[in-house]
């Protein structure tokens, strides 16, 4: 295991207390706005629009977070995101019909509100196509009223037959009164593999950010007949108290379905396994352990504090390594800086690499979080999108960009780390005037960005602040925290 200073260990200890309690939920922030002011207006078709060779596929007012990205094999033309929509009640979604080049913005459907006055919003996106290219569009619902407190929470599946154009059918399931815990963080994936015996079942996990109750912990629910029905199961330990967070579910090439999820109790990058499609679940095992439990404020990400999850894929090509699983997270550097490592399992997660990161070696202090992974399916090709503070300027790590690392042997190795973004963003301050009304300080970027590889190109997705000082017309706020894209071969 990595090994820190007594004097980085202390200085850790100072940092982390910023942090978030991990028992509030990770929309906590979104309600606390929406509560106080309400939503602001919007909800149309939007376009995208281009910035230098980068794409702002949102393009619209106020803030967006927690990006997500993936791709139609069926039709690679075809790409689908999502955000959260922060000074709004709806889930927003994304299409792309030429790879990438532009995009239109729609929004997701949401249930009716609870009681007379009640209000609900969407929160944390995730998507996934199948074989036949339906879209699944997972999110959470918050059911609140005013002055009443929190009445619920539910999980949300919508589907779309048109690359995430028009959401016809959404599926609503999963509902908890909030007392006992609530629902947060969903993660989805589908099977996507041609001679699976669960071809194109979809499945969808989530956690109960309080726990403590027989419903609570890593909760994963399977659909068999497109996203009409969902039946759910409890995947790590069924008696234990739900002290996990950040499930992101990934399918093998046969059909194996895999689970990782951050352990904060253990302070471990927790693991299961389904070989029968989600119905049951072996004992959790252990990918690596860590020192940060949940989160960290780093400068960057000073306000909200940069999550600790796992994004995992598997080797699904032809190639050497089929059939390796690898996982990424964040966590502290030797120098008490934010780094992102990865760990690969040959024995479908049943033992697992030493921790290696993934990113240059760099002489002077650079924070790296919000990392996703996706591998190649046309050539197994591992990437990791993250962001990245090395092109700051203020000195005091506030700057961003996203960059990419990749590795062609499997994780063993990864090549130079590529820039993706084509200017920085700050989270802290707009041209050194702090605090700053262009800066929704509540989510910053919130706490995860997406990415997805086919073909061998890469399309990151992320949240970009270097907009928040313009107009836009019809807009009360500026766009604020937009989210941007690109294509990488």
């Amino acid at each position: 295991m990595r090994k820190l200073s007594l004097s980085l260990l202390l200085a850790f200890c100072a940092t982390t207390a910023l942090a978030r309690d991990p028992n509030n939920p990770t929309w906590w922030d979104k309600y606390q706005y929406l509560i106080k002011s309400g939503e602001i207006a919007g909800g149309a078709t939007t376009t995208s629009v281009a910035s230098g060779a980068n794409v702002d596929v949102s393009n619209e007012c106020g803030p967006q977070s927690e990006t997500y990205i993936t791709l139609n094999t069926a039709n690679p033309k075809n790409l689908a995101g999502g955000s959260n929509e922060i000074f709004r009640d709806p889930m927003r979604a994304y299409s792309s019909s030429d790879g990438g080049k532009t995009w239109s913005g729609t929004d997701v459907p949401l249930p009716p509100p609870i009681g007379t006055n009640g209000i609900r919003f969407g929160s944390d996106p995730t998507l996934a196509f199948d074989t036949a290219g339906n879209l699944f569009y997972g999110s959470i619902v918050v059911f609140f009223g005013s002055g009443n407190g929190i009445n619920g929470t539910q999980m949300s599946v919508a589907r779309s037959t048109d690359g995430g154009k028009t959401f016809p059918l959404t599926t609503f399931f999963d509902f908890s009164g909030g007392s006992d815990h609530f629902n947060d963080k969903p993660m989805i994936t589908a099977d996507a593999n041609a001679n699976s015996p669960f071809r194109d079942r979809v499945y969808i996990a989530w956690d109960a950010a309080s726990g403590g109750s027989g419903g609570g912990g890593i909760r994963v629910a399977r659909s068999s007949d497109h996203g009409v029905t969902f039946t759910s199961t409890r995947a790590d330990d069924p008696k234990g108290p739900g002290r996990a967070f950040g499930a992101c579910p990934f399918v093998g090439p046969n059909g194996e379905l895999y689970l990782a999820g951050n352990d904060y109790a253990a302070n471990t990058i927790a693991f299961n396994r389904s070989f029968d499609g989600g119905v049951t679940w072996e004992k959790q095992r252990v990918v690596a352990s860590k020192f940060i439990p949940f989160d960290i404020a780093v400068p960057a990400e000073f306000s909200r504090g940069a999550l600790i999850y796992p994004a995992c894929d598997a080797d699904r090509s032809k190639g050497a390594h089929r059939g390796r699983l690898v996982c990424s997270w964040t966590d502290l550097a030797a120098n008490g800086t934010t780094d992102i490592f990865t760990s690969f399992s040959d024995d479908k997660g049943s033992t697992w690499s030493l921790p290696a990161s993934v990113t240059d070696s760099i002489p002077f202090a650079v924070d790296r979080f919000n990392q996703w992974l996706s591998i190649d399916p046309t050539n197994g090709v591992v990437n990791v999108s993250y962001y990245d503070t090395r092109n700051d300027t203020t000195g005091s790590r506030y700057e961003t960009d996203i960059y990419l690392s990749r590795s062609s042997d499997g994780a063993a190795s990864y090549g130079a780390n590529v820039r993706v973004s084509d200017a920085s963003s700050n989270e802290h301050d707009c041209d050194g005037t702090f605090p700053c009304s262009g800066i929704n300080y509540g989510n910053q970027q919130g706490d995860y960005s997406g990415l997805v590889a086919f073909g061998g190109v890469a399309h990151p997705i992320w949240t970009d602040s270097r907009r928040n000082q313009e107009t836009l017309p019809g807009c009360a706020r500026g766009p604020m925290e937009e989210v941007f894209t690109a294509g990488l071969k």
